[in-house]
């Protein structure tokens, strides 16, 4: 991952739970899950709109002239 072994997830762990204590610990976990939700949903809303649509507008034009 980033080089973090057993020892320093834990150490990480610690600290979050001194600053935020145990009782919000549930509450910031369920905000991060919906920014993350968030950032995903809107990543793959980019990646439709920037998808080259087709244009069935010239294919009208053709059948209508016939």
């Amino acid at each position: 991952m980033f080089g973090l072994g057993t020892t320093e997830l834990i150490l990480i762990l610690i600290i979050v739970v001194v600053l935020f204590g145990a009782k919000r610990l549930p509450l910031v976990g369920a905000g991060l899950a919906k920014g993350i939700k968030s950032f995903r949903t809107n990543i793959s809303d980019d990646d439709k709109k920037s998808e080259p649509e087709i244009d069935d507008s010239s294919e009208k034009d053709a059948a209508d002239k016939k």
